[in-house]
């Protein structure tokens, strides 16, 4: 096997965890694949796997192999695509991460379309509401919501939301509607710990008016969030990214709309000493083009 094969079996193993399901992966008995990576530790002079009955870790040497491998094969793939032209299309496998929510309402309902536009790409998608590390996760490409604290990163701003403060019309006929950030007091506000906390920033004309809610329900999850508000326990402020289908059916409703709060980012985040590659790039205009045409 030639170097560039012998680099994609040991990424696939490590991706995959195991001889046998890499062996699934290329088509070929795992005898093979575990003479491969044989023959290139022999080769590298280092152990780059560490076994055990939990299965394949790889050592600080094949993490190292690992990220530069895994490059190279995105490299090799990208001179493919450029020698084929654009309509070659993308190839190879392609790892995102997001939040869960906004995963599972903006990004998943539009995969499918994306893979039919590239039919020799497969998509991992991690749904997790954590900061995940993207090079020891081995993700390609991060979408991230709010203000990026990490200078460090490589990122781009692709997109952004209002946020509001709203609820369900049934809680408005019960508890009637604030109209300014002092009828806040008076109402069951629900915390989204992760969106801004218990800080709301209001701004009217060039003033500005915060608020420390004191609300009896904090919730660090927006599937929990959202959960709350629909079944009518309290108002919230939250991205319109959050709520956009029950904002258009009327579920819910904004009040004071001339109220202002700061905007909710959305930021594409790339692996830090690592030149996005083509087809993250190509993931990242097609999320700004979705959320354009939605806004």
């Amino acid at each position: 096997m030639d170097r560039l094969g012998a680099m994609e079996t040991f990424v696939l193993v490590v991706e995959t965890g195991s001889f046998s399901a890499a062996a699934r992966r290329l088509n070929i008995g795992q005898p093979a694949v575990s003479k491969t990576i044989a023959q290139l530790e022999s080769r590298l002079a280092v152990r780059l796997l560490l076994r055990s009955t939990r299965g394949l870790t790889p050592t600080e040497a094949g993490f190292a192999f690992f990220e530069r491998a895994k490059r190279a094969i995105e490299e090799a793939d990208e001179a493919d695509n450029a020698a084929r032209g654009a309509a070659g299309g993308l190839t190879g496998n392609l790892r995102i991460c997001a939040a869960v929510t906004f995963g599972r309402m903006h990004i998943v309902p539009h995969l499918a379309a994306f893979l039919e536009q590239n039919p020799q790409l497969n998509i991992d998608l991690m749904l997790d509401d954590r900061n995940v590390n993207l090079v020891e996760e081995g993700v390609d490409i991060a979408l991230r919501l709010g203000t990026l604290n990490d200078s460090s990163l490589t990122a781009r701003k692709i997109a952004q939301s209002r946020r509001v403060v709203l609820g369900t019309p049934t809680y408005f006929e019960k508890h009637g509607e604030p109209t300014c950030p002092a009828d806040l007091g008076k109402h069951q506000a629900i915390v989204y710990t992760l969106g801004g906390g218990a800080n709301w920033q209001f701004k009217q004309a060039d003033e500005e008016h915060p608020v420390i809610i004191n609300g009896r329900l904090r919730i660090s999850a927006a599937e929990g969030l959202r959960a709350a508000v629909l079944s009518h326990q309290g108002l919230t402020m939250a991205s319109q990214w959050m709520f956009a289908p029950e904002l258009a059916s009327g579920a819910v409703r904004e009040v004071m709309s001339e109220w202002t709060l700061p905007n909710q980012e959305l930021w594409a985040v790339f692996p830090t000493g690592r030149m996005a590659s083509a087809k993250a790039r190509a993931f990242m205009e097609y999320v700004q083009g979705l959320l354009i045409k939605d806004a």
